[in-house]
């Protein structure tokens, strides 16, 4: 199926397979290619920030990720989209899938990137470089991920993340470069998915803002969304 647009923004509508199939053929190319997870929030931050639009639009891979979406694209397109393709499902996809990528951890607190690489390993990943999130000389990190030439690079700067890669997209070396927000957390055992019965009935971005008081200020996106959703169906594009 082809590209479609949703609330302005493109969407690849790809299930898992679909986005491994992609990216192998993102490893195989020269160039730098860039994955966006499109959920909820991002899809509204990008209605008012201009760089973060135009990194999501000129993204060579844009995923569903989040339920929000799935609904967003049923009321607004008719269209079912088989799954969520989740940075964290995602990641875990392609270190499974591929053993031996070079892989470059970027984010997270000081010491939660080094042991996300453990994990990185054991699933079979090659860990070529690590550096936490708190960093303020953004060339001196672009020159270490380029000097380490990483297949995937996976960033988990928060609302940072899509336009730093998108910033220097052309400089990283990296074939692959995704944000993943708290995977690397995730991946170090810093955090916890919800639980599965959580993820099968779509109800794990609800127990995420729920049992996080850091994710509190956030929730109000996803209300919006709902409200940008409801009057696109209502009245149209505007």
């Amino acid at each position: 199926m082809e590209r479609l647009t949703l609330l302005g923004l493109p969407l690849d509508p790809v299930d898992m397979q679909g986005a491994l199939t992609r990216i192998k053929g993102f490893l195989a190319e020269p160039k730098s290619h860039q994955v966006v997870t499109l959920n909820p929030e991002i899809a509204v931050r990008a209605q008012s920030d201009a760089a973060l639009r135009r990194a999501i639009e000129e993204a060579e891979l844009v995923t569903p990720d989040g339920v929000g979406i799935l609904w967003a694209a049923r009321s607004l397109l008719g269209v079912k989209l088989a799954e969520r393709v989740t940075g964290v499902d995602l990641t875990l996809a392609l270190l499974r899938a591929l053993p031996g990528l070079r892989v470059y951890l970027l984010g997270a607190r000081p010491g939660v990137a080094e042991r996300a690489a453990k994990e990185v390993e054991r699933l079979g990943g090659v860990v070529v470089g690590t550096h936490h999130g708190f960093f303020q000389e953004e060339a001196a990190v672009v020159e270490a991920i380029a000097q380490a030439r990483p297949d995937l690079l996976l960033v988990g700067l928060g609302e940072k993340q899509e336009t730093f890669i998108h910033r220097y997209k052309a400089h990283l070396g990296a074939r692959v470069a995704m944000g993943v927000g708290g995977t690397l957390d995730v991946l170090a055992g810093e955090a916890r998915r919800p639980p599965q019965w959580a993820q099968r009935l779509h109800l794990e971005w609800l127990l995420r803002v729920g049992l996080d008081p850091k994710r509190w200020r956030r929730a109000p996106r996803l209300w919006t969304f709902v409200g940008l959703v409801l009057k696109e169906k209502r009245f149209g594009k505007s």
